[in-house]
């Protein structure tokens, strides 16, 4: 049985970072994986996720963003190679629609730079948008996507560069943890370290059942489309997002190679599990994106190229979880991202990493706390 200082359970979007910080700072560090490098099986795939500073989802979140970015560019720059593509981002519906309305707050609390648009200078900017009469739309100059299949893969390797022993295709069976130490048992033996981290995503539940942690886990859909023409005109846009009613949906621009990425956020998920999910996308779905875009992007739906689902682990407030264990001070938690954590990774990495060496970090955390959900219990 080899001795680690800290033992990583999953090695997707939040677990390679966090190996790769630990890593970074010297510590022997053994990652376990249950399917292969950058697998599609979970939470961290998708060809692009995206990335923004103007969080609608409250102010809190920005300073954590500034922090993901400047790690985003650094891992850049050590790897040679380019994960974030800056586009901006248009958040578009009626003034008082949260995609709007919060996404102001952040930006003016923070002095992100942005601009508000009419639905005519929308349309007039991006020609292939047909914004409702009376939307308005907040531009963000510093928003873009990320590549999360080469971000993971990028973790992974220069974790493995420095030291990181990573074990994939291994499915962790359990875990102990006691005063002097945790051990973990998996389908190849069992190993002991000083520290865990669990990073498990969907399978957190699972992983961590003596929790009975709050986390409802979803289906999600994912599609791509060839547009009908104006091809160079979707090229052309930034990342855009907009809300009718408690409705919203998002895309991408047009990339060659793959299409025109749309999908839902937080609207027709069914409840499942990582071992039931419904990975076929059926027709009455995409006749339903389509529909969807028929108002706001008539020309967008043209030929369906691709197709695919990925999982949300939704908290009750759809905040995260990153804490240690109430029970084992030795174990390090990061779950419940609720379908916006992926853009994260960087930073919540460099946290797992500190709360696994030190016991604390100086990234603010504070309102992921495990002991909330009591509170509003």
């Amino acid at each position: 049985m080899a001795g680690y200082d800290v033992i990583v359970v999953g090695l997707g979007g939040m677990g390679s970072a966090a190996a790769y910080h630990l890593a970074q700072r010297g510590a022997r560090v053994l990652g376990l994986e249950q399917f292969g490098v950058a697998h599609d099986q979970g939470s961290s795939h998708g060809k692009t996720r995206v990335i923004r500073q103007a969080y609608h989802e409250g102010p809190d979140y920005v300073p954590l963003l500034l922090r993901a970015y400047d790690l985003w560019h650094a891992l850049e720059r050590e790897a040679g190679t380019t994960l974030l593509t800056t586009t901006g981002a248009l958040y578009m519906g009626t003034p008082d629609a949260p995609g709007v309305a919060g996404a102001e707050l952040s930006a003016r609390t923070h002095h992100i730079p942005y601009e508000m648009l009419t639905a005519e200078e929308i349309r007039s900017r991006y020609p292939v948008v047909h914004p409702r009469p009376g939307y308005v739309g907040l531009f963000e100059f510093q928003a873009g996507f990320l590549v999360p299949e080469q971000c993971v893969a990028t973790h992974t390797d220069l974790a493995r560069r420095r030291g990181a022993d990573l074990h994939f295709n291994e499915p962790v069976a359990s875990w102990t943890a006691g005063r002097d130490g945790v051990s973990v048992r998996t389908s190849r033996g069992t190993y002991e370290g000083d520290r865990l981290v669990v990073a498990a995503g969907p399978w957190t539940t699972q992983v961590l059942a003596d929790l009975r942690l709050p986390i409802r886990v979803e289906r999600v859909v994912l599609y791509w489309f060839e547009p009908r023409g104006r091809v160079e005109e979707f090229k052309r846009l930034p990342i855009y997002g907009w809300t009718v009613g408690d409705l919203h949906a998002y895309g991408f621009p047009y990339l060659a190679g793959q299409g025109l990425k749309v999908a839902f956020h937080q609207a027709f998920q069914e409840v499942t599990t990582p071992q039931a999910i419904r990975r076929e996308v059926g027709e009455d779905e995409s006749a339903r994106m389509r529909e969807h875009l028929a108002e706001f992007m008539p020309d967008a739906a043209g030929r369906l190229v691709a197709t695919a689902t990925c999982m949300y682990s939704n908290t009750p407030d759809a905040h995260f979880i990153i804490d240690r264990h109430p029970a084992h001070d030795r174990v390090a938690v990061a779950c419940g991202f609720s379908g916006h954590g992926f853009k994260f990774c960087s930073v919540v990495g460099e946290a797992l990493a500190d709360l696994a060496l030190r016991g604390e970090t100086a990234q603010p955390i504070g309102i992921f706390a495990l002991g909330r959900f009591k509170a509003m219990a």
